[in-house]
């Protein structure tokens, strides 16, 4: 029978700078998106796929950071998730090779390769048989985007019948094409000779330049990249393309980047929209009498304590043991687990941090750009909003108290 293994890479603690103050006490690969941590989606695709045996996560994070979660969701989905922590790092094509001897453990046919911080509706199924039918050693998920967003990724052409990639390029300068890399991969075990080839290649080069102490002299100022430093992009895709070995598979869903705390509230909505489809039983409903009022698409956890005449949604996520009053309105926000909403309280664009409590009558609101740096109000954790306090398109650091309204401000 032919097994598959699934690799999601997660970086670590440099990576999430741009998300904070939301990743300074929770890793962003475990910061909740409709009620799941952001892995939890990416891992939950995998379990549909057939024959997994099992998914490795891939980060430099420190390995207490994620033992209870993998604990916890290995029981869950009954699949083993393992997570392996690279010493430094490696690149994403580096850090697969690095623990290939684990990864091809149960000599797998396939390698699912994915990104934590990619949010889409991950047809992994179906990327898989293209990929079968393609018979190449590589097949990407691709998207169309707008031509203007197109070259803060990677750009590529395929062609258009065969859907070979024909040409990759990483950010290019100028516009190549309004195709982009999704970030999602499924490979055959040749990805580690590719992989191994670039070392190779590389080891022969050096090797070579010692011989000329002019071209020794060069290279000790231009060489930055570590020698097993291997990129994906620059290192395998962009030589292999045109070669008939890569493959690419389009999606016709949705696809964001989560890098920023802003675009995890848009990635938010979007996975309690794809809810509807694939876990309608995880969205709550209300009728405004013995339960909340409830608009559109809502999350919310068992252990939250909701008043009855609260309106709630669309888009909101209430984590665990949060508690919510009477009359309070709450419209496309995340609020994380411990928060306390008092009576009359309002939040529209905002992601309420851990702990945190909101006055009665407060207000706190974002203007709902997901893009711009305060389009989205943020409370860091344990933050307190007084009564009748407003707060709008605002970032605030942990344990502040807000006493006066604000606007526009980043509260150190």
């Amino acid at each position: 029978m032919e097994k598959v293994v699934a690799v999601i890479m997660v970086g670590g603690p440099t990576k999430g700078t741009r998300f904070r103050p939301l990743s300074f006490n929770t890793p962003k690969p475990l910061f909740p998106l409709a009620g799941q941590p952001m892995i939890q989606h990416p891992i939950s695709a995998c379990k549909r796929i057939p024959n997994l045996a099992q998914i490795f996560l891939i980060g430099f994070y420190e390995e207490r950071e994620f033992a209870l979660y993998v604990s916890s969701i290995s029981n869950e989905l009954k699949v083993p998730v393992r997570y392996l922590k690279e010493d430094k790092p490696h690149g994403s094509a580096g850090g697969l090779y690095y623990f290939r001897d684990m990864i091809m453990e149960e000599n797998p046919s396939h390698i699912i390769l994915l990104n934590c911080d990619v949010c889409c509706s991950f047809p992994l199924p179906d990327l898989l048989e293209a990929h079968k039918r393609y018979g190449g050693m590589g097949t990407m998920l691709v998207i169309k985007v707008s031509a203007e967003s197109a070259h803060q990724f990677g750009e590529l052409i395929a062609d258009p019948n065969t859907k070979e990639l024909l040409h990759y390029t990483e950010k290019p300068e100028t516009f190549v094409s309004d195709l982009i890399n999704c970030g999602v991969y499924v490979f055959t075990r040749d990805i580690f000779t590719a992989i191994q080839g670039v070392l190779t290649h590389r080891e022969d080069r050096a090797n070579i330049r010692q011989v000329s102490s002019f071209e020794a002299l060069q290279s000790a100022t231009s060489r930055t990249v570590p020698v097993d430093f291997v990129r994906l992009d620059q290192d395998i895709l962009s030589p292999l393309a045109g070669k008939k070995q890569l493959y690419t598979y389009e999606t016709m869903d949705f696809w964001e980047q989560i890098k920023t705390p802003g675009m995890s509230l848009k990635c938010s909505s979007l996975y309690l929209a794809l809810f509807k489809i694939t876990s309608p039983q995880l969205l709550a409903c209300g009728n405004g009498i013995t339960s909340a009022t409830i608009a559109g698409d809502v999350y919310i956890h068992p252990s939250a304590k909701v008043h009855p005449t609260a309106k709630i949604g669309p888009n909101v996520s209430i984590s665990a043991n949060v508690r919510i009053g009477a009359g309070v309105r709450l419209i496309s926000c995340i609020v994380l687990d411990d928060v306390e909403i008092k009576e009359n309280a309002v939040v529209l664009n905002s992601i309420i941090g851990w702990k945190s409590s909101l006055g009665r009558w407060a207000r706190v609101q974002g203007n709902g750009d997901y893009n711009a740096k305060l389009g989205i109000t943020i409370l860091g954790e344990a933050v307190t909003v007084e009564d009748e306090v407003v707060v709008i398109n605002s970032i605030v650091l942990p344990n502040k108290v807000l006493n006066v309204s604000v606007q526009e401000e980043i509260i150190l």
